[in-house]
């Protein structure tokens, strides 16, 4: 058993679906219709600034925007904006829980004030 787990471990897709496995990364919550993303673990991808579990150290929700033109006015106390690009994600924009799971993708300002207030409560004047 020893020997063959160790061949196993050889294959890089045994290896990502383990490592998915014991960490829940793998793990989809149900959070509506819509992208693939949603409800999924998003992973380290590459920004220009950086990278963006990075960003995520303060333990706050993140609106990683893509398009310059989103706001989480409102929200600031809870959620970080953080306007940067990735060539590893072809989406406008994502909004993360604190654990990194996505709750929103789209560019639509009204969309995401609807999101903001589901997952995050009302909006501070």
């Amino acid at each position: 058993m020893r020997q063959l787990l160790s061949e196993l471990l050889d294959f890089e897709e045994v290896n990502r679906y383990l490592i998915e496995k014991i960490t829940a990364i793998g793990v989809r919550y149900d959070v509506g219709d819509g992208h693939d993303l949603l409800g999924r673990h998003l992973r380290d991808v590459r920004l220009k600034r950086g990278r963006l579990y990075e960003l995520m150290h303060g333990g706050r929700g993140l609106l990683l925007d893509q398009t310059g033109q989103l706001s989480v006015a409102g929200w600031a106390d809870r959620v970080d904006h953080v306007v940067d690009v990735s060539e590893e994600l072809d989406v406008p924009a994502v909004l993360l829980r604190p654990d990194g799971h996505v709750v929103w993708v789209g560019d639509e300002q009204s969309d995401l004030l609807s999101r903001l207030s589901r997952w995050f409560g009302a909006a501070v004047a």
